[in-house]
């Protein structure tokens, strides 16, 4: 009786674990094509079209290669800009095309899901008419058998047809599981590869926005100079004055004194140098941070052992200014180290929920300070790594938005990197998060066509 127990427990599970993959793959085989399903003809045209475009962009790339190497002059500007605007255009296209080859071959993959969640719909069925079955044998008592009038030997064949039944139905089971996870591996795969192509095809777009404003620009002075090259030059020195404004802007970081935003700048470079992440968006992450530096915290610690501590301000008791087990221990090694006072140095103070503690312009908590501490120092070629110095917190920043997958340098990438600095998940886990990193992809756009820009274009 165990025995026939134990065989009605791994019915149950293995149905439970049928309706829980027919249900997963159902759900997800929705993905509309841009080609009739197993179109040929449709997918050779596509990539006909797209090795046709990409022709054309190599020839634009050699045209700007050229004008490049002409001398300075207000039509080879305007050459060299309409390049530029032609090539992003044609990259934008490109990218396109593949983005339809893609979404065509995700469809090819979840028709195949949907024929075997179908597959796993009649299983199912299957499993529940033997498990029904089997628990009206079950039901038989010995004595209900001796006194039924039927042959012993017919439940005996009963039980025979139905281990046929379940050793079928367990090989069929294998079978659509193996084939379910290779169509799901290919699907991601091919849904990483759409992710990548609509992060470029975002890209392309900001340069095409960006390149049609300098064109505009262009016409104007074209209009007003008539090709006057002097007054061109006047133009070209006004920029210049311009990209030397923006680098004599005080880019003030509390506690590590006043910096041009040059210097800045220059620090964000040589991190993106070390790490592969964008400039405009490390930048980014300290305005979100702390405002540039202006908003390092407005908390002091005061008790060691239960993290609590008071507002600098107006001495507001707040329970949990740092986490005690995580993060005061390595706070006061630091502070050792660095010689401050650990209960008259500034740190963030909590918000809504968990815990402040954070430092510096780049605002990490002790502990994740800590696990960067000796990479800093190795880097920069220094003893000592302090959050509160500028160059040792864009480093840092850099570091841990790389680990976080900033390096791609892709929308989708920045942005999930954001929503882990902010919050340790990615973006779809928190709408704070995803709130956060919003706001810090708008402000990486900003300082890369606002600040940036005019600095390398001067």
């Amino acid at each position: 009786m165990l025995k026939s127990f134990l065989g009605k427990i791994l019915v149950i599970l293995a149905l439970a674990s049928l309706f829980f993959l027919g249900f997963s793959l159902s759900a997800s085989a929705q993905v509309s094509t841009s080609c009739v399903p197993d179109d040929s003809v449709c997918r050779a045209k596509l990539e006909a079209e797209l090795a046709s475009v990409e022709k054309e962009i190599n020839a634009q790339s050699n045209l700007l290669q050229i004008k490049q190497r002409e001398g300075v002059s207000l039509e080879r500007d305007v050459a060299i800009l309409n390049t530029q605007i032609e090539k992003a255009k044609l990259s934008i296209k490109a990218r396109n095309l593949a983005i339809a080859g893609l979404v065509e071959d995700i469809g090819t993959k979840n028709r195949t899901i949907a024929k075997y969640s179908a597959k796993i719909d009649r299983e199912r069925e299957s499993l529940a008419a033997l498990m029904r079955r089997t628990n009206e044998l079950d039901t038989y008592s010995i004595a209900e058998v001796a006194l039924s009038g039927k042959q012993l030997s017919e439940f005996f064949e009963d039980l025979d047809a139905f281990q046929y039944v379940g050793d079928a139905i367990g090989k069929s089971l294998v079978e659509v599981g193996v084939a379910k996870k290779t169509t799901e591996e290919a699907k991601a795969t091919l849904g990483e590869k759409k992710n990548k192509e609509i992060d470029l095809r975002y890209q392309k777009e900001l340069e095409k926005k960006d390149l049609a404003l300098k064109e505009t620009e262009k016409a104007r002075v074209l209009k007003v100079t008539r090709g006057l090259e002097k007054e061109y030059q006047k133009v070209l020195k006004e920029k210049k004055a311009k990209a030397a404004s923006i680098r004599a802007a005080l880019f003030a970081l509390r506690d590590t004194g006043e910096i041009q935003f040059g210097q800045a700048y220059d620090y964000a470079k040589v991190v993106s140098q070390k790490t592969g992440v964008r400039p405009a968006f490390l930048l980014a992450i300290f305005m979100q941070e702390s405002g540039f530096g202006k908003n390092q915290g407005s908390c002091y610690l005061k008790n060691a052992t239960t993290g609590a501590g008071v507002g600098k301000n107006t001495g507001t008791f707040f329970a949990n200014v740092m986490k005690p087990v995580r993060d005061v221990g390595p706070f006061l090694s630091l502070m050792e180290i660095l010689g401050r006072d650990p209960y008259t140095t500034q740190v963030s103070c909590p918000q809504q929920a968990g815990y402040g503690g954070a430092m510096g312009p780049a605002q990490f908590i002790p502990s994740t300070w800590a696990l960067y501490e000796e990479l800093i120092t190795r880097t920069l070629g220094i003893d000592v790594a302090d959050p509160w110095r500028a160059r040792d917190a864009f480093m840092a920043a850099g570091f841990l938005l790389k680990d976080n997958g900033a390096k791609s340098g892709s929308y989708s990438g920045e942005y999930n990197a954001a929503c882990k600095y902010f919050s340790g998940s990615k973006c779809s886990n928190s709408s704070w998060a995803a709130t956060y990193g919003s706001q810090v992809m708008k402000k990486a756009e900003t300082i890369q066509t606002t600040m940036i820009d005019p600095i390398e274009n001067a």
